[in-house]
């Protein structure tokens, strides 16, 4: 399991360049953002931002506005000059920039692909009118499985969660279009109104094809039909948050006796997988269904539904009349975006996301510096000193698990930057010709790439980012923690700042990092990366309880009337920041012994610095679909209760602000944990 420290909507996060935005993004920390009439014992997030919510509009082609979308402007404005160079260079075939540079050029290429229509799909399209029997839909699901479309349920290999030396075959829940299983089990006014608006997209899309008006909207229906029978046999997203819930290592021959209508050796035979003896079933309850459905669905309902998972899965590639209603769906109803972003910054993205390697190295010429790196390391090194003090303080964990807790952190693993092993993209061929078809192929590549893995050693050497991203990650099979280039800079990381805001800003997200190897999920897994039960029952008990304060501190919390932040959906990030916080508070505190004490700056202390430095990084605004959307699907909490949440339970919070108990910044019950 990888947790981040932020998760973009799954709609497209648009760019947008503004000045005022841009000059706040150069410093470290501005107090212009601040509302000093605001009280920072009642509400903190608008006192260390007020001034900024309040003059900040969210850019009409975004769901969000905030730090890390400015950030990542900044980082889109470098990338654009490297693709248009790029494109223009005439490289020789499979360089870097060769492949960078058509493939941004096939996607600018919006003639080309208005002009192709749909017919790009074709192809799909007749493999799919040509099947007849049971047997028939069996190849066809292998066969979008290998060109990388989704189609009814997952497949792919990865680490063993209880051998995490392994790789393994894993099949899975899948075969949905909604974000998950909710959307098509509630029956809200909400809800309902939802899986209404997605049949008219669904409609749209059938008469886009050429389907008539009633035949469109009856395939619509068949779609809704098969996907409300998937979603409900699928685990929900709390569910999934827990590993134990994502293992279930059975025999090749149990597998196949709970899907006896679908031929698992015929699958991989067409896949191309070697015979295996096990794989990862999740969960069991969800093939059980499948199997059930694939004699109960006509096989022309299947084929309806195989038709519909090809063109929405290419329908952001494909001509306008495609893009602006997968838009509308997606991005406006969804997700609140009132206009789609200009064409390159869909380009500039889209190029990072599949070549982001390649893209990316370049990026770290032009920004990254060695020194940048040098005192990420420092700064880690001090965050382990930190959570080393903070696990052996512990009153209530016993001396049993605090050693196999300090063993856990003496074997974290660190990647910084960029990767210093690079995978290539040998065998993957990109030309300036059809954007859809560059797309398929690269689709299809690391498909491929994925079943190569299998009966190797794990990569630990691999990258789940590419360099320019604006995020941070744990890993709990590889217990490690990665900072790519592209959060290193300010406000996160500013080596022109002082030293409170950078351990409050940069070192509260590596202690976030770090405390994921600790938190509700991470904590299951041990030092190796295994998912094995390294606690004390007794100590487990109080961990857990403890969890579950912070839990239901963050269920009271109310974004719209009538919507709350779930707090076990949250769980493992809201532990993180809180956690996080704290032992980055402790590294600033232990950093500045035998030293004389800072003096004030802009008549802030270095105390209240730090958390001014955490707070203007989460400075961010929502339009209310995204709201709604992150509170649905998203495992973080919404930025002011990233920040007010965490802090509340803080005495160090408390001390620094001179914040008396009664005061909504002071919780009389406050969580305590690592």
């Amino acid at each position: 399991m990888r947790c981040s420290i932020f998760r973009f909507m799954a709609a497209a996060t648009v760019l947008f360049s503004m000045t005022m935005f841009l000059f706040a993004q150069n410093k470290g920390f501005d107090t212009k953002r601040m509302d000093t009439s605001a009280d920072a014992c009642d509400d903190f997030f608008q006192y260390a931002n007020g001034t900024w919510l309040k003059s900040t509009e969210i850019p009409a082609s975004e769901s969000r506005w905030g730090t890390f979308n400015i950030l990542a402007d900044n980082n889109n404005a470098t990338l654009l000059k490297i693709l248009e160079e790029a494109s223009k260079s005439k490289a020789a075939a499979g360089t870097d920039s060769q492949l960078i540079g058509d493939f941004y050029s096939s996607c600018m290429d919006e003639a080309a692909i208005n002009k192709a229509g749909a017919k790009p799909l074709n192809p799909y399209f007749k493999q799919i009118d040509s099947i007849k029997t049971a047997e028939d839909l069996q190849r066809h699901i292998a066969s979008m499985h290998k060109a990388g479309l989704p189609a009814v349920f997952g497949f792919g290999v990865g680490p063993d969660l209880k051998n995490s030396n392994l790789v393994i075959v894993n099949a899975g829940q899948g075969g949905l279009t909604l974000p998950n299983r909710d959307y098509y089990t509630k029956d809200d006014a909400k809800s309902l109104e939802t899986r209404q608006k997605f049949v008219e997209y669904m409609t749209n899309i059938f008469k886009l094809l050429g389907d008539r008006p009633e035949i469109a909207a009856a395939n619509a229906k068949i779609v809704l039909d098969i996907q409300t029978r998937l979603a409900g046999a699928s685990l929900g997203s709390v569910e999934m948050r827990n590993p134990d819930n994502r293992y279930n290592k059975i025999t090749f021959t149990a597998a196949q006796a709970i899907t006896p209508n679908f031929s698992w050796a015929e699958y991989m035979s067409a896949r191309g997988v070697p015979a295996v003896s096990e794989v990862n079933f999740v969960p069991a309850k969800f093939f059980t269904e499948l199997n059930s459905m694939l004699t109960a669905v006509p096989i022309e309902n299947w084929k309806t539904y195989l038709r519909w998972m090809t063109v929405n899965s290419a329908a952001p590639q494909l001509s306008k009349p495609f893009a602006d209603a997968n838009f509308a769906f997606f991005g406006t109803y969804l997700s609140g975006q009132k206009e789609q972003q200009p064409r390159w910054k869909t380009c500039v993205q889209a190029t990072d996301g599949t070549l982001g390697e390649a893209l990316g190295m370049e990026y770290v010429k032009r920004t990254f510096t060695p020194q940048a790196k040098a005192r990420m390391d420092e700064l880690i090194n001090n965050l382990y000193v930190s959570m080393k003090g903070r696990i052996n303080g512990l009153e209530w964990m016993s001396d049993a698990t605090k050693t196999q807790a300090q063993a856990k952190l003496s074997t974290f693993k660190r990647k910084i930057g960029y990767p210093d092993v690079l995978r290539g993209y040998k065998g993957l061929t990109i030309n300036d010709d059809l954007f859809l078809s560059n797309v398929m192929r690269a689709r299809q590549f690391n498909v491929a790439r994925n079943l190569n893995d299998l009966g190797k050693p794990v990569d630990r050497t691999r990258w789940n980012f590419s360099p320019p991203t604006v995020n941070a990650s744990y890993s709990s099979t590889n217990n490690e923690i990665t900072f790519p280039a592209g959060i290193l800079q300010p406000p996160f990381f500013n080596s022109e700042a002082d030293d409170a805001v950078n351990y409050g800003a940069i070192g509260g997200v590596i202690g976030h990092e770090i405390t994921h190897g600790f938190d509700d999920s991470g904590s299951k897994f041990d030092a190796d990366g295994n998912l094995k039960m390294w606690w004390t029952a007794d100590d487990r008990t109080k961990f857990e309880e403890r969890a579950a304060c912070v839990v239901q501190q963050f269920n009271e919390y109310e974004v719209q009337p009538g919507l709350f932040i779930d707090g076990k959906l949250t769980l493992g990030e809201n532990i993180g920041d809180f956690a996080g916080l704290t032992v980055a508070y402790d590294a600033y505190m232990k950093s500045l012994e035998g030293k004389a004490r800072p003096a004030d700056v802009d008549g802030l202390t270095a105390e209240q610095r730090f958390f001014l430095g955490w707070a203007q990084v989460w400075a961010g605004k929502y339009t209310p679909e995204a709201e709604r959307l992150q509170v649905k699907t998203n495992t973080h909490s919404l930025p002011r209760w990233r920040v007010n949440g965490p802090l509340s339970n803080m005495p160090q919070f408390a001390k620094a602000f001179g914040c008396k108990e009664g005061k909504t910044m002071v919780r009389k019950n406050s969580c305590v944990l690592w």
